[in-house]
């Protein structure tokens, strides 16, 4: 129990899930390439990377880093999470999952 408070307690702990969302992106890039169906790379990556830098601000509290080592990466999120929902939303569509196979389809607003 020591050494999982000890994860915690410097921020090592956001090490591990960031590995997990590394294997996440690994599993769906091979994915889409064997099965030629899911969600993109242009699709994933912002909202990947929004998450990751989460994870950094996260990760940097723990370790009772300064406030813009905070800063930083919750700016990085913001930009990615506006970069993907401008994707989502831009061109006047709006995206929704239809189907089992998780496909996007665009409807007008």
């Amino acid at each position: 129990m020591a050494a999982l408070a000890g994860l915690f307690a410097d921020g090592r702990i956001v090490d591990l899930v960031l590995l997990l969302v590394a294997a996440e992106a690994g599993a769906l890039w091979l994915w889409r390439r064997r099965a030629a169906r899911g969600p993109t790379w242009a699709d994933l990556l912002p909202n990947l990377l929004a998450g990751a830098f989460l994870l950094l601000a996260l990760r940097a509290a723990l370790a009772g880093m300064p406030w813009i080592w905070i800063a930083a990466p919750l700016t990085g999120a913001l930009l990615a999470h506006l970069a993907d929902l401008a994707r989502r939303f831009g061109a006047g569509g709006v995206e929704r999952q239809v189907g089992s196979g998780g496909e996007l389809e665009r409807r007008p607003v």
